[in-house]
């Protein structure tokens, strides 16, 4: 008797200025779990602003497996979106990425609000009023300042289960607000991971009435921090060098004539609410880097200075909204212009 598995196919709309996860399910017979036994699929793009109604067949081609930990005999399969004939997605950010070879090794740390449905405003936030300034939220532990705690632990423990590199989770500084991190060796698959993860996040909160609120301002001019998807990014040369100068090159190129807006416009819609000098970030119409420091666009880590100078960069600009993908596009292509321009690719 044949054995059916349920493999739930994940994309990336087309909607503007923020994309949005889509899913859907397909039964296949006698699956043994391998990305390379996922067929392609289709779906109606002109219902997810990806395609018009007279010309609406886009394809998913399966780019990643997850075990789903959520479903009896079941898997996650991250998908990029392609035209009909083939070719890329406008919308597809992962097709966008050089790194074809996995050198570039990224973190992400992604943070969010959890959002309650029924009362339309984070947990810990009391029916149409705010709760105690921040300060004692970050971290913490009880039931007067750590809010949501069973809904990340739940997804805390579904992406292990499902193979996600997950590396940890904290309560951060609003609250109501979280934050989890991923590591992965190849740009590609830290994305990937990045958006199973969210998606994770949002099937879970369902059956906690959360909405997962990826905004990074939510809370809009009021003192409370805004949420942001930190980039920690390292290559070969940066992992090997141990030259300073290596370090200086590249940081200077991410200041450069037309490099700013490059960055500026793939890190998150509605960023300009979150990157205005306070609550740990640079103003998003200026520029800076420095050792330590969390209030710089790029921030250089103490562990790479004691390290000889090897080891990452942080930058510290992406919004929690943002798509990974094209983040990791933009620093990939900006890190081998400024070390080609000095010499050191």
């Amino acid at each position: 008797m044949s054995t059916k598995t349920k493999l739930e196919y994940i994309w990336l709309d087309g909607y503007k200025p923020t994309q949005s996860l889509r899913s859907k399910t397909r039964i296949e017979k006698d699956f043994g779990g391998t990305l390379e036994e996922c067929p392609m699929w289709s779906f109606d793009g002109s219902s997810t602003e990806q395609a018009s109604g007279g010309d609406s067949d886009c394809l998913l081609k399966p780019v990643a497996i997850f075990p789903d930990p959520g479903r009896k005999n079941a898997y996650l399969v991250m998908t990029e979106v392609l035209n009909a004939d083939g070719t890329p997605h406008e919308s597809n950010g992962r097709a966008m990425i050089d790194d074809d070879d996995d050198d570039f090794w990224f973190g992400f740390e992604q943070e969010y609000f959890l959002w309650c449905v029924k009362n339309n405003n984070p947990p810990g936030f009391p029916a149409g009023g705010f709760p105690k300034p921040q300060g004692p939220y970050y971290c913490s532990v009880g039931a007067e300042n750590s809010h949501g705690r069973a809904c990340v632990e739940e997804h805390l423990d579904a992406c292990l289960d499902a193979g996600i590199n997950i590396e940890g989770i904290n309560a951060e500084v609003a609250a109501g607000q979280w934050e989890y991190q991923i590591f992965a060796k190849g740009a590609k698959q830290a994305g990937d991971q990045i958006w199973v993860a969210r998606y994770l996040l949002e099937r879970i909160g369902e059956k906690y009435g959360y909405a997962i609120e990826w905004h990074p301002k939510p809370l809009g001019k009021l003192d409370w921090n805004g949420s942001g998807m930190h980039a920690n990014f390292s290559n070969e040369l940066m992992r090997t060098c141990g030259d300073k100068q290596v370090f200086m090159s590249i940081c200077e190129g991410f200041g450069g004539a037309g490099v700013i807006d490059r960055h500026i416009t793939v890190y998150g819609a509605d960023n300009d609410q979150r990157l205005t000098g306070q609550h740990e970030t640079q103003r998003i119409d200026q520029f800076s880097y420095g050792v330590s420091d969390r209030g710089a666009s790029i921030r250089i880590p103490v562990g790479t200075i004691e390290g000889g100078w090897k080891g990452r960069l942080e930058d510290r600009r992406p919004a929690s909204n943002a798509d990974p993908y094209k983040v990791a596009a933009a620093i990939i292509k900006t890190v081998k212009e400024a070390t080609a321009a000095a010499g050191v690719s």
